[in-house]
């Protein structure tokens, strides 16, 4: 009785509330998009991107933790370049790229900071980018990371990377 309240206050409507329908709605269309051969097509080619960038990572030396991808992601271990995740996610931002800083198995960084970064595909594939685009995109990371925070190379980068994303539009109707 001391702390039913603060159970009950917790219990309902926090975990056991009632179902949002607009929520259960957006579920079903995404389920059901899921099925076309559009998703499939676009999964398979977000996963073969993500493949893509992790081979070009490979090829330069970095170490792809898990030995590689089969999914939407590719976690890039940087403690052999000497460089941490937030200075690489500082940098490649200002040159134009998102990537995220990401902890990697026993890393001796906090998370804050971390010896990792996470490259993901699925926006770039949604602007209709392919295998050849990732080449460009990985290849733009590491000429970031071999240089980082030289505002030369940023800006050099930005530009290119604009121009991929000029070819590649969000909407091709908004060029």
């Amino acid at each position: 009785e001391k702390y039913q309240k603060e159970i009950d206050k917790a219990v309902f409507p926090g975990v056991q509330g009632g179902p949002f329908m607009h929520v259960i709605a957006a579920k079903a269309i995404c389920f059901k998009y899921a099925m076309t051969d559009d998703f499939k097509n676009y999964i398979a080619n977000v996963i073969k991107n993500s493949k893509r960038i992790a081979k070009v990572f490979a090829e330069e030396g970095y170490r792809i933790v898990s030995g590689g991808t089969d999914n939407h992601l590719c976690l890039i271990d940087l403690t052999s370049q000497k460089i941490t995740g937030k200075d690489a996610v500082e940098s490649l931002y200002n040159a134009g790229i998102v990537v995220n800083k990401n902890a990697i198995p026993f890393d001796i960084l906090p998370p804050t900071i971390a010896s990792g970064i996470r490259i993901g595909t699925p926006a770039v594939t949604a602007r209709g980018m392919k295998e050849k685009e990732m080449d460009k995109i990985a290849g733009q990371i590491i000429v970031v990371l071999k240089n980082l925070n030289n505002k030369e190379v940023q800006e050099k980068v930005r530009g290119e990377i604009l121009n991929l994303c000029n070819e590649f539009p969000i909407y091709e109707d908004m060029n």
